[in-house]
């Protein structure tokens, strides 16, 4: 166990930003780690493994390598499976679950590969332990097993995550489709928020939803572990020693930072439903976190700013072909469906709102639509790619230049947009 290749995967786009968290937490050389298409490889220790899981904010699981073999068929992927020593990892009292991806594979049907990786996992263990095998359960199994297939390859994983790490445990109270917690932390390391010397710019999250970007940032400004409050699949494995993952823990706990008392809140979020505001206010509670955030009620096309001094708007906005336009939070008044294209109305009157209100703030902004800044009548600085789930998008950065926003005010440029007409935006996301 002091030898392991392990691959972290993660969301397209965040593959060198989990390379260099993975040099933070396991402090490997830089040749250590391996930057690799979906993910980051590399060759280190079992307690490695655990402080991956512990730590880490961008994978989607810990993966440790198995076996790395070619196939031409299905009876290839049996007898490489057969070959895995899986008694050192798990009893075969413990149910298992195998999945299968692939690409370019020449197979005609992964569920049949899954199948014969299975019947080798549980031969070799009717084998190894007289007769008994492990049952399968596809829905809570104490063992996955994961195998990739390539056009000539195959990768066979155990998987040391169990549940994806973008659970944390602190989130139960949510609205539809809510933002991956993975992807809000990173979200937050393309903006390098944590990254600066000296204390940390205000974050503002506009559309909060149930508060997934500001209770991320506020475990980071706290340096509180991300799994802090989960567990883990490698607590069953045969490898695990309960006082070493206990001492992990430990460390970590002692390098929590607390605020100091009488310190006002750096992180603000708001939301047009104050039912997702009270979600988010339970949600950082559980996270621990509470005491470091504000939220509000209100509609992102009329907050002001929360603080005076500027600082980073970082949001994932409703996007999409409906948008609810309608009184401000918690009115009532007014309300009406709005038709809109891609939502442009909505945007065009947000950047009118940042133009007067917002100067010398930067605003990151996650959407879909490739043509946004232009929507926005705003020049983005930078564009980072990101998947949301399986859509494709950009973080986009605009910085709300104090000189430029004053002369845009002076000219009425912006007049028709500030009607005094009360918006509403609805807050349902995309993964």
């Amino acid at each position: 166990m002091n030898e392991l290749q392990l691959f972290l995967p993660c969301a397209a786009g965040v593959e060198d930003f989990l390379a260099a968290e993975v040099l933070r937490i396991t402090g490997l050389p830089l040749e250590g780690v391996l930057r690799q298409r979906g993910g980051v490889a590399l060759r280190s220790t079992w307690r490695d493994v655990m402080l991956l899981n512990l730590h880490s904010r961008l994978a989607q699981r810990v993966l440790v390598l198995l076996s790395y073999t070619e196939y031409r068929n299905e009876q290839d992927l049996y007898r490489a499976a057969s070959e895995v020593a899986w008694e050192a990892w798990f009893t075969p009292r413990q149910s298992i679950k195998v999945e299968v991806t692939a690409q370019h594979s020449p197979l005609n049907s992964l569920n049949f590969a899954a199948l014969k990786i299975k019947d080798a996992v549980c031969d070799r263990f009717r084998v190894k332990a007289g007769g008994v095998r492990p049952d399968v359960n596809t829905q809570w199994p104490d063992v996955r097993i994961y195998a990739h297939l390539g056009t000539d390859s195959c990768s066979l994983y155990i998987d040391t995550s169990g549940e994806p790490l973008f659970k944390r445990g602190w989130r139960q109270d949510k609205g539809e489709a809510p933002l991956k917690e993975t992807l809000a932390a990173a979200m937050l390391a393309a903006t390098g928020w944590m990254e600066g010397e000296g204390d940390l710019l205000a974050l503002y999250d506009p559309c909060c939803g149930s508060g997934t970007i500001a209770i991320e940032a506020a475990q980071m400004a706290c340096n509180i572990a991300a799994g802090s409050l989960r567990h883990f699949a490698f607590e069953k494995y045969l490898p695990f020693q309960q006082h070493v993952w206990d001492a992990i823990k430990a460390e970590a706990r002692a390098a929590e930072v607390l605020r100091p008392a009488g310190q006002t809140a750096i992180i603000f979020g708001s939301d047009v439903a104050h039912r997702m505001v009270d979600f988010a206010q339970r949600n950082a509670e559980r996270a621990g976190v509470a005491d470091l955030i504000e939220f509000r009620g209100g509609d992102a096309l009329q907050r002001m700013p929360p603080c005076q001094t500027p600082g980073i708007m970082l949001l994932n906005p409703p996007y999409g072909e409906r948008i609810e336009v309608a009184g401000v939070a918690g009115s009532g008044r007014g309300r009406e469906q709005a038709q809109l294209a891609n939502g442009g109305e909505f945007f065009n009157q947000l950047s009118s709102h940042w133009k007067k209100n917002y100067a010398g703030w930067s605003a990151w902004v996650l959407s879909p639509d490739l043509k946004l800044p232009g929507k926005m009548r705003l020049k983005e600085s930078r564009r980072v790619p990101m998947w949301n789930g399986p859509i494709e998008c950009r973080l986009f950065r605009f910085d709300l230049v104090a000189g430029k926003m004053e002369k845009a005010a002076k000219s009425g440029s912006e007049h028709a947009t500030e009607s005094g007409s009360d918006h509403r935006q609805r807050s349902g996301r995309v993964l």
